[in-house]
């Protein structure tokens, strides 16, 4: 298994832009929602900010890695 594929499994990673599998009620965040994982609170918990358009950061939320989904800007090989 290369490295980028081991990365990979483990799911996302500092600064991947990553999409919510679930609702956050508590910070008032919807399935769906992008963000940018800022930082690492533990194995499973990572720390996710929120921004609009002008890059504004409307909400900063731990999210289990496993509820997250890492997206993909060019061609990724499945």
């Amino acid at each position: 298994m290369t490295a980028e594929k081991h990365a990979e499994s483990e799911g996302p990673s500092l600064l991947d832009v990553v999409a919510l599998l679930a609702d956050v009620p508590g910070e008032g965040l919807a399935r769906g929602q992008v963000g940018t994982v800022v930082e690492q609170l533990d194995d499973k918990i990572l720390l996710v900010e929120f921004s609009d358009d002008q890059g504004r950061a409307y909400a900063v939320a731990p999210c289990p890695r496993s509820e997250l989904l890492v997206l993909h800007y060019v061609p990724v090989a499945a």
